[in-house]
């Protein structure tokens, strides 16, 4: 009797362990976001989105053109590789490699994106005529870099990415991700206001949404503005599934990029962290 409930309770071990193992060895997917736009694919990990998400929507939100977008994540690519990095020549640091000796903020300000980026757009604002310059010519005046002509390495991928989040390519940014924690939904919409101004973002529980109003093609532009924003950053906020004008993005399928779906608004950004 004592052998039978042995080799019993062996057999449930061995089952156990094989379906501990099989789950462990679960494939996990390779993570990152891309924009496709023309002939340009530029690719980006999450952080690296997170950051030129919130350049985007920071320029939507001072009124900059999508050209002052392409500068900024043009100069954050050659400075840190869009990072936010705590290191860097001298006293450098942060998304842009602001140095607190020459005026750009305390050490604890130019490592706070929305602080630096805000820096970086108020020296941006200053260079006359800087919406036809070059790029790599309008970030060297905001930077003075020992090397001015770094910048031009990363005019096309910032122009991609620049395009697709400020919502003039429509499900042309999408993110590639694991499944993770779900979110909150209202850190999310605080997020979503901090990023773009005070816009009306309801939450009704585990679902968020954002009613736009104006004419159709500013809807359009800013409605895909918010929905790449989101893809950007759910890694970060644990955004399950993002829904605008016909398209969805789901988390669990976020091989598949943006999918056709004919329930969605075409006026109204909708998220759920569930």
């Amino acid at each position: 009797m004592r052998l039978r409930w042995f080799l019993l309770f062996g057999l449930i071990a061995a089952v156990t362990l094989v379906s501990v193992g099989v789950r462990d060895r679960t494939p996990m997917r390779s993570e990152f976001c891309v924009a496709k736009v023309g002939n340009v694919r530029a690719q980006v990990d999450v952080e690296q989105a997170q950051w030129a998400s919130l350049m985007a929507a920071i320029a939507q939100q001072r009124g900059l053109s999508p050209r002052a977008t392409t500068i900024a994540i043009a100069t954050a690519f050659q400075e840190s590789k869009i990072q936010n990095i705590d290191f860097g020549d001298r006293d450098s640091l942060g998304l842009f490699q602001q140095r607190p000796s020459q005026g750009w903020g305390t050490p604890a300000q130019v490592m706070d994106p929305v602080y630096s980026i805000g820096a970086f757009y108020d020296g941006l604002v200053k260079v006359d005529g800087f919406e036809t310059l070059e790029i790599t010519d309008a970030a060297q005046q905001v930077q003075r870099s020992a090397f001015p002509g770094a910048y031009a390495q990363h005019e096309d991928d910032a122009r991609a990415l620049a395009s697709a989040l400020r919502g003039y390519s429509p499900t042309q940014f999408t993110c590639q991700i694991n499944p993770r924690e779900p979110g909150s939904t209202k850190r999310t919409a605080n997020d979503l206001r901090a990023a773009f101004g005070d816009i009306d973002v309801r939450v009704v529980g585990d679902d968020g949404s954002y009613r736009l109003t104006g004419p159709a093609p500013d809807i359009e532009a800013r409605g895909w503005g918010v929905a790449h924003y989101l893809v950007g950053n759910a890694a970060n906020l644990g955004v399950s599934r993002i829904s605008f004008d016909g398209q969805s993005w789901i988390a669990d399928e976020s091989d598949q990029g943006w999918q056709v779906t004919k329930t969605t608004d075409s006026n109204t950004v909708r998220f759920s962290t569930n």
